[in-house]
């Protein structure tokens, strides 16, 4: 009986300690950019949140989802964590905050 919990222990830490891993793994990752749309011109900085905090991985996944509402991404500026959501981006970025 004494071996049975330790197993049932044992296991439990073990799934504690996975989930904990696959938790940390997942953060919350985002981008500032800068877009613009033709006819008339409009131009625009905006934060997303992405999949990746890799610049390079990033740029492909803001270019369409930008293009999904008729923006042309000028340029990534950065890629960043939580940390990185403060009130002079949100204000900055004013209704492109998190829209897209």
């Amino acid at each position: 009986m004494f071996r049975t919990m330790k197993q049932i222990l044992l296991s439990l830490v073990a799934s504690m300690a996975l989930t904990a891993g696959a938790t940390s793994a997942q953060a919350a990752c985002y981008a500032d950019y800068k877009a613009k749309r033709d006819n008339p011109l409009e131009l625009h900085y905006g934060v997303m949140q992405v999949s990746s905090c890799s610049a390079s991985q990033a740029a492909p996944e803001v270019n369409a989802r930008l293009a999904g509402q008729g923006w042309k991404l000028l340029k990534l500026l950065s890629t960043f964590d939580d940390s990185g959501l403060n009130e002079k981006r949100k204000e900055r970025a004013g209704q492109y905050y998190l829209r897209f």
